[in-house]
């Protein structure tokens, strides 16, 4: 077998892997609760790629801050957690639409070079995320939005069973991966970290013999 042709069956393990679907990790922070109403401040998102060995990694990650969009609902409460000051004058910020645009494109654009038909979310209460992706989505009017539209891996239920806990910086801990609380709460820090907590969780199963099943 050529190295070209070497490379190209390792990158298609992923495909293998999942079922055709390429995982990307993603954290959002927001105003508030509520993905119709209240404004997507960040996002972070970690493409994962899987080597010859079957070993998932982190491939490529992407960040950036969000302008609040038109009539979009802020809670003094989410500022104060997360820390977040969306007027900042040296905030550097970008139109919602503008931003998940090139998210999409990027993810697309890393789906076909995984051989992958779709993508699925990873996230930590991956419910809450995916309910904003669709709705910038939708209020958007983006076309080709990559992921699924309700498939997802939550790594809250996904920690609960590995390690018993469910608190992202409890997780982490739990499976020896250091956390800085002071740096939480950021949707860089918070994706890079679910991430590595997402592919620790995996290669551990594999280690086991879970997969593949040969």
């Amino acid at each position: 077998m050529s190295d070209d042709r070497e490379y190209e069956s390792s990158r298609s393990l992923i495909a293998e892997r999942f079922r055709g679907y390429l995982p990307v990790v993603v954290d959002i922070e927001c105003g508030g609760f509520n993905a119709k109403t209240d404004a997507i401040l960040e996002i972070g998102a970690v493409i994962l790629g899987m080597d010859e060995y079957g070993t998932l990694a982190e491939e490529q990650s992407y960040f950036h801050r969000i302008k609040p969009f038109e009539g979009s609902n802020i809670e003094d409460a989410a500022l104060k957690f997360t820390g977040i000051d969306p007027w900042h004058p040296l905030r550097v910020a970008r139109s919602e639409h503008e931003v998940f645009q090139e998210l999409f494109r990027i993810i697309r654009k890393a789906m076909k070079a995984n051989h992958c038909k779709r993508a699925v979310l990873v996230a930590h209460n991956a419910h809450f995320d995916h309910g904003f992706i669709n709705a910038a989505t939708e209020r958007q009017e983006l076309k080709r939005n990559p992921f699924h539209p309700f498939s997802s891996f939550d790594t809250a239920t996904l920690s609960g069973l590995a390690y018993g806990q469910t608190v992202l910086a409890r997780a982490c801990e739990a499976a020896g991966i250091n956390f800085d609380s002071r740096e939480a709460h950021s949707a860089r820090y918070d994706a890079e970290k679910t991430a590595e907590l997402f592919c620790g969780i995996v290669n551990r199963w594999r280690d086991m013999g879970g997969w593949p099943p040969y």
